[in-house]
């Protein structure tokens, strides 16, 4: 079965030719980035903006680079929500009137299922059950993963995301957005541990997380330095600030694997494309006899190739959406 996967939740226009839920005939991902980075985050109008006029050409390059043509595509995947609701209509609405107007199967995909499925795509990926962390800019939560269609929700945030509060330190130190590459690039050249900010733990026997606290007290940090703030002590402040959430979000996953006792254990979202995290958790899992799985660098952030084999999956199942379907900006507090 082919599927032609759009993702549009944030600030990423994408589309992506999917073959049996599995094999990538093309991925394309029109970043804003460059649009939204003056801006310090993104401005959800200019964002909807911009994927209006990216969502045809976007599509009509996938189809293309897959070597098929329109006729070829048997069913449509688009992503439904969580994410900017103006944003999330252009590609949904989309998706849904093509599919409408050639008489195929159309999917709305949750877009944190999304995130999970990009382990699909991997060579090996993950056997069931796995438990896995999804952080992002919106999301901070932790799965533990039984089946195709199964996702137990273990934790999630309070307040910040995890992704959410590196584009906030990012914007303190003045360096822009997006905060998670600009943070991590700091912190190759800072010292980890020469400033003791907070973890927040919460409850450690509970697995949802918080990191409100710890942004305000980089906040604090910040302005009391603010008169001896150079490049070195700017790396320190970016090294010490990922330490704290590397630790909380590893502490987290790893002991809500033991609690299941299940030996594999994955990060994806965003944030999966840490190196620092990354090679912490590979440390955790090697230290307690656990498997890491981790998406391929190109699917680890917002991308249509994860909803494409997700909506393959709703597909087959017979889980179709219809035309009085619609869009959602967040998910329900558990």
């Amino acid at each position: 079965m082919i599927i032609l996967g759009i993702e549009s939740s944030c600030d990423e226009t994408a589309a992506a030719v999917i073959e049996n839920g599995k094999t990538v005939l093309s991925s394309v991902v029109a970043s804003q980035v460059a649009v939204h980075h003056k801006y310090g985050g993104v401005v959800p109008e200019l964002a909807s903006r911009m994927h209006i006029e990216s969502i045809l050409p976007v599509v009509d390059q996938a189809v293309r680079e897959a070597g098929l043509s329109i006729d070829d595509i048997e069913g449509v995947a688009a992503t439904k929500g969580p994410g900017l609701i103006g944003a999330l209509l252009v590609g949904f609405s989309f998706a849904k009137a093509f599919a409408w107007a050639r008489g195929i199967a159309f999917a709305g995909v949750n877009h944190l299922e999304g995130h999970l499925y990009s382990l699909m795509l991997n060579a090996f990926p993950p056997a069931f059950p796995f438990t896995a962390l999804l952080a992002s800019g919106g999301h901070t939560n932790l799965y533990y993963v039984t089946s195709y269609n199964e996702f137990e929700l273990l934790g999630q945030t309070r307040d910040d995301a995890a992704g959410e509060a590196f584009d906030k330190v990012a914007k303190m130190l003045g360096k822009g957005y997006p905060g998670g590459a600009v943070i991590e690039k700091l912190a190759l050249q800072g010292d980890p541990d020469s400033i003791k900010f907070p973890r927040s733990f919460l409850d450690k026997d509970g697995f949802d997380f918080s990191f409100s606290g710890l942004k305000s007290s980089v906040a604090r940090y910040v302005k009391e330095q603010k008169n001896v703030l150079d490049e070195k002590k700017t790396a320190d402040i970016a090294a010490s600030f990922q330490k704290a959430v590397i630790d909380v979000l590893s502490f987290k996953l790893i002991r809500a694997a033991l609690s299941k006792t299940c030996s594999r254990i994955a990060l994806v979202g965003g944030v999966s494309a840490n190196s620092f995290l990354a090679d912490e958790l590979s440390n955790q899992a090697l230290k307690h006899g656990m498997n890491f799985h981790v998406p391929e660098g190109e699917f680890c952030g917002d991308n249509a190739a994860m909803i494409g084999a997700r909506g393959y999956r709703l597909i087959k199942d017979g889980k179709l959406s219809g035309l009085e379907d619609d869009v959602f900006s967040r998910v329900k507090k558990a």
